[in-house]
Protein backbone atom coordinates (compact mmCIF):
# COMPACT_ATOMS: atom_id res chain seq x y z
CA UNK A 1 0.00 0.00 0.00
CA UNK A 2 0.99 3.39 -1.16
CA UNK A 3 0.25 6.44 1.38
CA UNK A 4 -3.75 7.04 1.98
CA UNK A 5 -4.46 11.30 1.89
CA UNK A 6 -7.24 12.46 3.71
CA UNK A 7 -8.28 16.27 3.77
CA UNK A 8 -9.99 17.57 6.72
CA UNK A 9 -11.89 20.79 6.92
CA UNK A 10 -11.30 21.52 10.94
CA UNK A 11 -9.53 20.59 14.34
CA UNK A 12 -12.50 18.60 15.20
CA UNK A 13 -12.17 16.43 11.80
CA UNK A 14 -8.16 16.00 12.33
CA UNK A 15 -9.11 14.78 16.04
CA UNK A 16 -11.72 12.59 14.55
CA UNK A 17 -9.53 10.99 11.88
CA UNK A 18 -7.39 10.37 14.66
CA UNK A 19 -9.25 8.82 17.28
CA UNK A 20 -10.56 6.13 14.32
CA UNK A 21 -6.59 5.24 14.11
CA UNK A 22 -6.45 5.10 17.90
CA UNK A 23 -9.85 2.00 17.76
CA UNK A 24 -7.06 -0.11 15.86
CA UNK A 25 -3.49 0.77 18.08
CA UNK A 26 -1.72 -2.06 19.42
CA UNK A 27 1.50 -2.11 21.98
CA UNK A 28 4.82 -1.45 20.38
CA UNK A 29 3.13 0.86 17.43
CA UNK A 30 5.30 4.17 16.23
CA UNK A 31 3.52 7.01 14.90
CA UNK A 32 5.92 9.53 13.36
CA UNK A 33 4.23 13.32 13.11
CA UNK A 34 5.68 15.46 10.41
CA UNK A 35 4.63 18.84 9.27
CA UNK A 36 5.38 22.36 9.59
CA UNK A 37 4.52 24.91 13.12
CA UNK A 38 0.87 24.51 13.86
CA UNK A 39 0.19 21.87 11.20
CA UNK A 40 -1.92 20.02 13.75
CA UNK A 41 0.93 17.36 14.80
CA UNK A 42 -0.29 18.05 18.64
CA UNK A 43 -4.14 18.23 17.86
CA UNK A 44 -3.56 14.48 16.19
CA UNK A 45 -2.00 13.69 19.50
CA UNK A 46 -4.78 15.16 20.90
CA UNK A 47 -7.52 13.01 19.34
CA UNK A 48 -5.62 9.85 19.46
CA UNK A 49 -5.23 10.01 23.55
CA UNK A 50 -9.28 10.61 23.19
CA UNK A 51 -9.27 7.38 20.88
CA UNK A 52 -7.08 5.89 23.86
CA UNK A 53 -9.46 6.68 26.56
CA UNK A 54 -7.05 9.23 27.93
CA UNK A 55 -8.78 11.84 29.70
CA UNK A 56 -5.84 13.89 30.80
CA UNK A 57 -5.06 17.28 29.45
CA UNK A 58 -2.00 16.27 25.86
CA UNK A 59 0.14 18.90 24.95
CA UNK A 60 3.02 19.21 23.35
CA UNK A 61 6.23 18.00 25.18
CA UNK A 62 8.71 20.92 23.75
CA UNK A 63 10.91 20.93 26.85
CA UNK A 64 10.76 17.77 28.77
CA UNK A 65 10.73 15.47 25.56
CA UNK A 66 8.39 12.66 26.37
CA UNK A 67 5.20 12.97 28.38
CA UNK A 68 3.25 9.84 29.35
CA UNK A 69 0.03 9.26 29.33
CA UNK A 70 -2.87 6.50 30.81
CA UNK A 71 -5.68 4.88 29.05
CA UNK A 72 -6.75 1.43 27.28
CA UNK A 73 -2.44 1.23 26.42
CA UNK A 74 0.33 4.05 27.39
CA UNK A 75 0.72 7.00 25.11
CA UNK A 76 4.08 8.40 24.65
CA UNK A 77 4.56 11.44 23.47
CA UNK A 78 7.57 12.86 22.43
CA UNK A 79 8.19 16.27 20.84
CA UNK A 80 12.33 16.08 19.49
CA UNK A 81 11.96 19.39 18.52
CA UNK A 82 14.84 21.28 20.53
CA UNK A 83 16.94 18.18 20.29
CA UNK A 84 20.36 19.31 19.85
CA UNK A 85 22.03 15.71 19.05
CA UNK A 86 19.48 13.34 16.91
CA UNK A 87 21.42 10.28 18.84
CA UNK A 88 21.22 12.12 22.41
CA UNK A 89 20.83 8.99 24.50
CA UNK A 90 17.27 9.49 26.10
CA UNK A 91 16.17 5.90 25.68
CA UNK A 92 13.88 6.22 22.52
CA UNK A 93 14.15 2.68 22.09
CA UNK A 94 12.79 1.56 25.51
CA UNK A 95 9.34 3.71 24.51
CA UNK A 96 9.63 2.10 20.74
CA UNK A 97 9.57 -1.27 21.89
CA UNK A 98 7.27 -0.66 25.26
CA UNK A 99 3.98 -1.64 25.85
CA UNK A 100 2.09 1.30 24.46
CA UNK A 101 2.14 3.40 21.89
CA UNK A 102 4.74 6.08 20.70
CA UNK A 103 3.75 9.28 18.96
CA UNK A 104 7.41 11.66 17.66
CA UNK A 105 6.32 14.82 16.64
CA UNK A 106 9.11 16.07 14.42
CA UNK A 107 10.31 12.64 13.96
CA UNK A 108 13.03 13.27 11.08
CA UNK A 109 14.78 14.90 13.56
CA UNK A 110 15.76 11.52 14.71
CA UNK A 111 15.09 9.80 12.13
CA UNK A 112 18.35 7.46 12.64
CA UNK A 113 16.98 6.24 15.77
CA UNK A 114 13.47 5.45 15.01
CA UNK A 115 11.77 1.97 13.64
CA UNK A 116 12.03 1.25 9.92
CA UNK A 117 8.49 -0.12 10.54
CA UNK A 118 6.42 2.84 11.07
CA UNK A 119 2.82 4.99 10.29
CA UNK A 120 4.20 8.35 9.60
CA UNK A 121 1.55 11.10 9.23
CA UNK A 122 2.36 14.35 7.33
CA UNK A 123 0.46 17.56 7.73
CA UNK A 124 0.29 19.77 5.26
CA UNK A 125 -1.89 23.43 5.56
CA UNK A 126 -4.46 23.81 3.11
CA UNK A 127 -5.64 27.62 3.81
CA UNK A 128 -7.82 28.22 7.09
CA UNK A 129 -8.27 25.30 9.28
CA UNK A 130 -8.24 22.83 5.92
CA UNK A 131 -5.20 20.16 6.71
CA UNK A 132 -4.20 17.53 4.07
CA UNK A 133 -3.37 14.59 6.31
CA UNK A 134 -1.01 11.41 4.37
CA UNK A 135 -0.42 8.56 5.74
CA UNK A 136 2.45 6.53 4.85
CA UNK A 137 3.08 3.02 6.45
CA UNK A 138 6.68 1.45 6.69
CA UNK A 139 6.00 -2.36 6.98
CA UNK A 140 3.23 -4.97 6.58
CA UNK A 141 1.94 -4.13 10.08
CA UNK A 142 1.17 -0.56 9.58
CA UNK A 143 -0.06 -1.34 5.80
CA UNK A 144 -2.69 -3.37 7.16
CA UNK A 145 -3.65 -1.13 9.73
CA UNK A 146 -3.85 1.81 6.58
CA UNK A 147 -6.14 -1.20 5.62
CA UNK A 148 -8.26 -1.80 7.93
CA UNK A 149 -8.79 2.27 8.70
CA UNK A 150 -9.15 3.54 4.99
CA UNK A 151 -11.11 0.52 3.70
CA UNK A 152 -13.95 1.67 4.36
Amino acid sequence: MKQVELVVHSPEETKTVARRLAEYLEPGMVIALEGDLGAGKTTFTKGLAEGLGITQTVNSPTFTIVKQYEGRLPLYHMDVYRLEDEWEDLGFDEYFAGDGVTVVEWAHLIAGQLPKERLTVFLFHRGGDERLLCFEPSGERYEQLCKEIFAS
